[in-house]
C-alpha cells in the first residue's frame, strides 16, 4: 500500500495568478515540491458547479478558459495533463449508489490548472475533476469527501480549490492594493481555529456565523472544497497552513493541508 498522500485545498485567487511570479504562486511551487509525489490528482473546483455529481473521464482532458475579460496571454495557457478513466470508475464506485455521471466534455478548468500550473508545471500527473453539485446542503459535500477518503492511501492527492473568503463585490480589481476587509479576516481567523479545533459540525454550518459569513461567503462554491478536503482528513494528523494571505481585501488565499 502507498503512503498516505496529504489532502489539500488551495486558495486559488484571481486566474492570472497562473501567469504571476508572486508570493503564493512561488509557495504553490514549493509545496509541489515538497509533496510526495501521486499518481493521480482528484480535484474538486469551485468552477464546476452544477447540477449533478460528475466525474471527467476522458483521457485528454481539454484546458477550459472559463472566465473573460482576461488578456490574451491567459486563454493561451495550456495545462495538458493526462486524464484518469481508471480513477474516474473508481470515485463512481466509491460514492455508490450515488450517480455520478462519467462527463466527457468538461475538462481542466481554471480552478485546478491555474494551480497546478505552478504544483506540477510539467503537467505530468494524471487529473480528474469531481463536480460541485449546487443543489445539495454543504454537509452533503463534507460526506462526499469522507467517502473519497481511502484514494489517500491509493497514491490519489485529494485537492480542494476555491477561496475561504470570495466576494467579487468587495473586491479591490486593479493593481492597486487593499488591507483586508475586517469581517474578512475575522471569518477566516474563524475557520482556522475550527479547523484546528477538528470541529467539522461549525465549518459545515459556516452561516452560524452570521453576517461575517455573509460577507465572505455570498455564494458556496468556492467554500464548500475546503469542505471534501475537510471530510477527506483523518483525526489527529498533522494540519498545516502552507499558504496565507488575503488578495484585494476579500479573497483568502489560505492554504489547509492534512497530512
Amino acid at each position: 500500500m502507498s503512503a498516505r498522500l496529504p489532502a489539500l485545498f488551495l486558495g486559488h485567487g484571481n486566474p492570472m495568478n497562473a501567469l504571476q511570479s508572486n508570493p503564493w504562486t512561488r509557495a504553490w511551487a514549493a509545496l509541489g515540491a515538497s509533496l510526495p509525489r501521486p499518481r493521480a490528482i482528484l480535484c474538486i473546483s469551485a468552477h464546476w458547479y452544477v447540477a449533478a455529481t460528475s466525474v471527467t473521464a476522458m483521457t485528454r482532458p481539454p484546458t477550459l478558459h472559463d472566465f473573460g475579460g482576461f488578456p490574451r496571454e491567459l486563454f493561451a495557457v495550456r495545462y495538458p495533463a493526462p486524464g484518469d478513466t481508471a480513477l474516474a470508475a473508481q470515485v463512481q464506485r466509491l460514492l455508490a449508489p450515488l450517480p455520478v455521471q462519467a462527463d466527457l466534455s468538461w475538462g481542466l478548468d481554471h480552478g485546478t490548472w491555474s494551480v497546478l500550473c505552478h504544483l506540477y508545471p510539467r503537467a505530468d500527473v494524471p487529473v480528474v475533476q469531481l463536480a460541485i453539485d449546487e443543489t445539495q446542503p454543504a454537509a452533503f459535500h463534507h460526506e462526499l469527501g469522507t467517502r473519497l477518503a481511502p484514494l489517500r492511501d491509493l497514491g490519489v492527492l485529494i485537492l480542494g480549490s476555491g477561496d475561504v473568503v470570495h466576494n467579487l463585490h468587495t473586491y479591490a480589481w486593479g493593481r492597486h492594493p487593499r488591507e483586508p476587509y475586517d469581517w474578512a479576516l475575522r471569518f477566516e481567523t474563524a475557520v482556522r481555529a475550527r479547523l484546528a479545533a477538528g470541529d467539522h459540525a461549525a465549518l459545515i454550518d459556516y452561516a452560524a456565523l452570521g453576517e461575517d459569513a455573509r460577507l465572505a461567503v455570498p455564494t458556496p462554491e468556492h467554500y464548500l472544497p475546503l469542505l471534501y478536503v475537510l471530510g477527506a482528513s483523518v483525526p489527529g494528523e498533522p494540519l498545516g497552513f502552507p499558504v496565507e494571505g488575503m488578495d484585494g481585501g476579500s479573497v483568502s488565499m489560505l492554504a489547509v493541508r492534512f497530512g
